[in-house]
């Protein structure tokens, strides 16, 4: 039975259409795309649903514009946002449960409970400073940060989590009795809890990294740093960009533009545009973000003076020397264009720092998939092997989703580099 004529066309035989319509066999297809005949046919024939990859590839050798991409399975929902507490008397304490399976929650309980139940010998709480010893602590506290930056490079979260939580509490507190460094302790708590937000998220618990976020956003507002705000949602479209979620990614992002003072965060939410823009198979869309990204942060860099108090740890990544190229690179490789995609991210790689462990992961693992989805399939499997020993020292989530879908593609093509990598990858899949 033809199908009404309001609904969108299926999958399979719009792919069919556009192949015929472009002149291009199953076998000219399969030699773009790196995936087999029969695959595709099976596909056309709505026999197999295609991958989120298949969709983008196809999309990009047919010259579809993302209308192609568009018609590919929709990803799961995201669930809505964790509520912050209400009802708080701002003497409330911030604790991080961590269960026997690795996972983490985080709740704010009220201190006079935790005082109760006989906890507060356990929880790094810290103690107020003197007004004297603000400006002490405020200069020693940025030191720490930018040490567990380093050290957050380089090992898992669960390592760096607790010790950032307690210095969290600690400004927090201290900032309390500062007098006139009030402000700059309370936007350098905002900084620690945004950043704790990151590396919840590269536990796996994506509530928890909202959570964590919302309560960075509301130590900013505190300490007169309103860019936290809108760079909160830059970190919420993060979340949904690794879930394929294409519409909210843009949504966000556009919203953190709008709401931005600072042309960094303006270009930071440009850049996660982009990145929302490239999921769906807008090409044109997300070229236009990068550009405007790249001028945005350029003229960040050159005059460095923005909404934030002076000397605030800057927002976003430390470790990129070209930040733009490199999601570019990213940008290419989900607009189904894996040849583009590997060259830039070769040469982008090739610039990040020796000890930048978690970097050199996420994307070394990106650039190996843009190899992979190329048909280098050996050479996607030499650049994974030496990236093992860093993506098991990091032990992120966010890596993990990115390992599975080079599992996938790995495993249609079974060479002998392919069966020597795969019980590595088994443990991440």
């Amino acid at each position: 039975m033809p199908q009404p004529a309001h609904q969108p066309p299926r999958f399979g035989p719009e792919l069919r259409r556009l192949r015929l319509a472009r002149g291009f066999t199953l076998g000219h297809l399969s030699l773009l795309v790196h995936y087999s005949k029969s695959q595709l046919s099976k596909v056309e024939r709505s026999l197999k649903s295609p991958s989120t990859e298949l969709a983008r590839l196809c999309d990009s050798a047919l010259g579809a514009e993302g209308a192609l991409a568009a018609l590919a399975p929709p990803p799961r929902e995201t669930p809505p946002a964790p509520t912050p507490d209400s009802g708080s008397d701002g003497d409330d304490i911030w604790m991080m449960q961590m269960d026997p399976d690795g996972s983490t929650s985080f709740e704010s309980v009220p201190r006079r409970a935790v005082m109760a139940a006989g906890a507060a010998t356990v929880i790094p709480l810290g103690q107020p400073a003197p007004q004297a010893d603000s400006a002490a602590l405020l200069r020693t506290a940025h030191s720490l940060f930018a040490h567990y930056r380093r050290l957050g490079q380089s090992t898992g979260p669960q390592l760096v989590l607790p010790p950032l939580i307690a210095q969290t509490h600690s400004l927090r507190a201290s900032a309390r009795h500062a007098g006139r460094h009030r402000a700059a302790l309370l936007s350098l708590a905002s900084r620690y809890a945004e950043y704790i937000g990151w590396l919840v998220q590269e536990s796996g618990d994506d509530r928890g990294a909202l959570w964590w976020t919302d309560r960075a956003v509301e130590l900013a507002a505190s300490g007169g740093d309103p860019e936290l705000a809108a760079y909160a949602l830059v970190r919420r479209g993060l979340i949904t960009l690794y879930r394929g979620d294409a519409a909210q990614t843009v949504e966000l992002a556009q919203r953190a533009r709008q709401l931005a003072d600072s042309d960094r965060v303006r270009g930071l939410a440009a850049q996660r545009e982009a990145q929302g823009h490239a999921l769906a198979g807008g090409h044109r869309d997300c070229m236009r973000r990068l550009e405007e990204a790249r001028t945005l942060l350029a003229t960040a860099g050159a005059t460095p003076a923005d909404s934030s108090p002076p000397g605030a740890p800057v927002i976003g990544t430390s470790t990129l020397t070209d930040p733009v190229s490199m999601i570019t690179g990213w940008c290419l490789h989900d607009l189904g264009r894996p040849g583009e995609a590997a060259e830039v991210l070769d040469r982008e790689t090739a610039e990040l720092p020796p000890d930048a462990l978690r970097s050199q992961a996420r994307y070394g693992v990106r650039r190996a998939l843009a190899h992979a989805a190329a048909g280098e399939i050996d050479h996607a499997c030499a650049l994974v092997q030496a990236l093992t020993a860093a993506t098991d020292a990091v032990a992120s989530a966010t890596i993990t989703t990115d390992l599975r879908r080079l599992a996938i593609t790995l495993r249609r093509h079974p060479t002998t580099a392919v069966q020597n990598l795969l019980p590595w990858l088994a443990s991440y899949v």
